[in-house]
């Protein structure tokens, strides 16, 4: 699993706009591993005022760092046959999808093995509240004191203690029950053993089997023939026998 997150020059790429931040972060059963991807690309333009507002990566700064298609294949690498997890997949999909067109390469859902929204999960899980990363870091009590502007390391380490916080009951619905299955022992077919030489047979009074006739003669009248039930009893050999 990768959890990634980009910053960007604008808002849409069709108008030119670029990623100017890309950072993945890997996790495998549900711990982060510390191998990350972190990359400041130079976008050959400036950031729109306000997304410039946002992340804090100047032209000037972003000028000294590679473009996309010299470290492409370094991304490719990272997230290929992985489940991502990326806060509003679309947005940073269409961007990841455009820088990888301009290389011929194909579009990242082709590259990895699927793709999470956080955001739709969120949504589900939290109808009618907000669910931007900020908010949801304040839900689940994850401190982002230290998150003045977006980055895209920072907001894809956020992310991905979010999405632990998010998924904990699935993982602890599985954990009880590995725990009560462990702390039983096993009989036939995996159930606890059970001593049957102390478990008390009560057998049906002679009014109580009378009664029971009576109601099989009415599920035979309404079946108009034999009822299932029939099928079930001991044969009088049976019966005798005990």
């Amino acid at each position: 699993m990768v959890i990634l997150d980009t910053e960007t020059t604008g808002l849409e790429p069709e108008q030119g706009h670029r990623i100017v931040e890309l950072a993945c972060v890997e996790m495998v059963n549900r711990q982060l591993t510390g191998r990350n991807l972190h990359i400041y690309l130079n976008p050959d333009r400036d950031s729109d005022p306000e997304a410039l507002a946002v992340h804090g990566l100047t032209t000037e700064f972003l000028s000294q760092h590679p473009r996309f298609e010299q470290v492409y294949q370094e991304f490719i690498d990272f997230i290929e046959g992985a489940e991502l997890i990326i806060h509003n997949a679309a947005f940073d999909c269409k961007f990841l999808d455009a820088e990888l067109r301009r290389v011929g390469k194909p579009p990242v859902r082709d590259l990895c093995e699927k793709i999470t929204d956080s955001l739709l999960y969120a949504r589900e899980l939290h109808p009618g509240k907000r669910n931007s990363l900020d908010a949801l870091c304040e839900r689940y009590g994850i401190s982002n004191a230290h998150r003045v502007l977006h980055g895209a390391l920072l907001d894809s380490e956020l992310l991905a203690e979010v999405w632990l916080a998010m998924t904990r009951g699935q993982d602890a619905l599985l954990m009880d029950f590995q725990e009560e299955t462990q702390s039983v022992s096993s009989g036939v077919g995996g159930l606890p053993s059970v001593d049957t030489s102390v478990l008390r047979v009560v057998r049906a009074s002679s009014e109580e089997l009378a009664e029971h006739q009576v109601y099989l003669e009415l599920l035979d009248k309404a079946v108009k023939g034999e009822c299932v039930w029939r099928r079930l009893e001991p044969a009088p050999d049976a019966v005798a026998a005990e």
